[in-house]
């Protein structure tokens, strides 16, 4: 009797063990979803839901589950999202993690609960450098590299005199960072302006009277918007050299059209950029969503693909948050990605190309033109500071 109990109870051990290896995946998805910046947020959903549908409704080969929340560009609204994912829902992996200011408040509970997280937009350079995690991985740039990669571009067209902008956040501050550190030469000023400021007339009667060589700003979705439209109405667009990164997207050129063509800004990814998993993306994004997908979509998509690679190559296992972990920083040079070349740093960061484009008018559309591969396989400058090996 105590030999078939026991091997009652082995057997009831291995099927627990079984299901529990191949249960459903639960993923969170967290992300500005409301407001002026909302077409961030929405992008990077849809398309990380485009890809798990392109993927039989799986990850790893297991039926997944997604959980989505607005966290309303607050930093606390974001880390109690993530509080939730991670005690309530038990979520198996987060994606999104919003704007920089944002993730930097969900940066220590991530840390404490081991389950791994995918920033398919922000990576600000206090988590590139001292502040790294081994659970925490950039899908989509180090917050400096675009922005490295337009000083680098600008320096090498031999504009001696820029005139910078961008708002006032952890991500700001990164981005004109990495425009001196590649620029190399003085500025002629630099402005930092209230994260939902709208009305940019006064600062662009500002740079005006400067009149410099050239102008770099960085500014995101509506307020990115706002201000091309503002420079455009000024009669700078065209006039004045424009530079800019992650103001001109899909979104903001469907929103911009015919006033955005001139821009030039630096990129890791876009929609004309040529390999075959690219093409199947922007084709199925254009097919299902009927527009255009911008990089921070391109970066939720990549996240979804990287993911089902991880949880095949841990063999469905996802308890193991150390393991998944591994699997995912093992995979990231491995998986099909729209880029068509990815991996990660030491410090989970993006080694990835960087390219200057500009939005230019053929045949009556409104594209982009690539103009050069600035950088390649660039590492950011954070690195060293990472204890991560």
């Amino acid at each position: 009797m105590m030999m078939k109990t026991t091997t009652l109870a082995l057997a009831l051990a291995a099927s627990m063990a079984a299901g529990a290896a191949h249960a459903d995946i639960k993923i969170g998805f967290t992300g500005v979803m409301s407001g002026p910046m909302a077409a961030l947020g929405q992008d990077q959903y849809d398309a990380f839901m485009l890809a798990v549908e392109q993927l039989g409704g799986k990850l790893g080969d297991q039926p997944v589950t997604v959980l989505r929340e607005d966290d309303q560009l607050k930093p606390d609204v974001g880390a109690q999202i993530v509080q939730k994912f991670v005690e309530r829902d038990k979520v198996n992996a987060i994606v999104g993690l919003g704007f920089s200011n944002v993730l930097m408040a969900e940066a220590r509970r991530i840390k404490d609960s081991g389950v791994v997280a995918l920033s398919t937009n922000a990576g600000p350079a206090p988590i590139a450098g001292k502040g790294c995690l081994s659970n925490l991985f950039v899908m989509g740039w180090q917050n400096d590299g675009m922005s490295e990669a337009m000083g680098k571009y600008v320096k090498d067209q031999g504009y001696k005199n820029v005139y910078l902008m961008t708002s006032n956040y952890q991500a700001g501050k990164d981005k004109l960072a990495g425009f001196k550190r590649f620029y190399g030469d003085k500025v002629q000023n630099e402005v930092y302006t209230p994260l939902d400021q709208l009305d940019y007339a006064a600062e662009i009667a500002a740079v005006q009277n400067a009149k410099p060589d050239a102008l770099f700003v960085f500014y995101t979705g509506g307020i990115g918007v706002n201000f091309a439209r503002q420079f455009n109405q000024a009669g700078l667009m065209g006039k004045l050299p424009f530079f800019s990164e992650s103001l001109i997207d899909a979104n903001s050129v469907a929103a911009l059209k015919e006033q955005a063509v001139g821009a030039i800004y630096g990129t890791n990814w876009a929609p004309v950029l040529d390999n075959p998993q690219n093409k199947k993306f922007v084709q199925g994004f254009e097919a299902k969503y009927k527009r255009t997908p911008s990089e921070y979509a391109a970066n939720a998509y990549d996240a979804a693909y990287l993911l089902d690679a991880s949880i095949r190559k841990v063999g469905g296992k996802v308890g193991d948050k150390a393991a998944l972990a591994k699997a995912v920083k093992e995979t990231g040079s491995q998986f099909p990605t729209v880029r068509g070349k990815f991996g990660f740093n030491t410090n989970n960061m993006p080694v990835q190309n960087y390219y200057a484009y500009q939005v230019v008018q053929e045949g009556g559309k409104v594209t982009y033109k690539q103009l050069a591969q600035v950088l390649t396989d660039h590492k950011d400058a954070y690195a060293g500071e990472c204890s991560m090996k």
